[in-house]
């Protein structure tokens, strides 16, 4: 697998059409973070860690009804997309969040820009 953030975003969005209630992930810390702070935001139920040695899941918990319109992968392996401070914009006029990757860690946009640090755009979601 050469994107796991994407294989998330789409194992979501997946679980989300198919009507489950929840999402198993492979496990992986920036996975969990991103899954913490979409809970944080309200797109997500719950978020936890489940079992031992490699096989590590993360179980996202779903909210119903749909809470996600659309997540989307913005920064890839092959294309990363930086952006200073100064230039984060609002998503969906403030409806939905990004997801930005700084040196103090994963972060919202809104949160990025109050504090000033740009990064690495890692996803979009409303």
């Amino acid at each position: 697998m050469t994107d796991p953030i994407s294989d998330m975003l789409t194992r979501i969005r997946n679980a989300q059409k198919a009507g489950h209630k929840t999402a198993d992930i492979p496990l992986s810390n920036i996975k969990f973070e991103i899954a913490k702070i979409l809970k944080k935001e309200g797109y997500l139920d719950d978020a936890k860690k489940t079992g031992r040695g490699k096989g590590k899941i993360l179980e996202v918990a779903l909210k119903y009804p749909i809470a996600i319109n659309k997540i989307r992968r913005i920064s890839k392996p092959g294309q990363r997309i930086y952006t200073k401070a100064s230039d984060l914009k609002k998503i969906r006029s403030g409806y939905g969040i990004a997801i930005i990757s700084t040196p103090k860690g994963l972060m919202t946009n809104k949160e990025a820009f109050k504090q000033r640090l740009g990064g690495e755009v890692l996803l979009e979601v409303w």
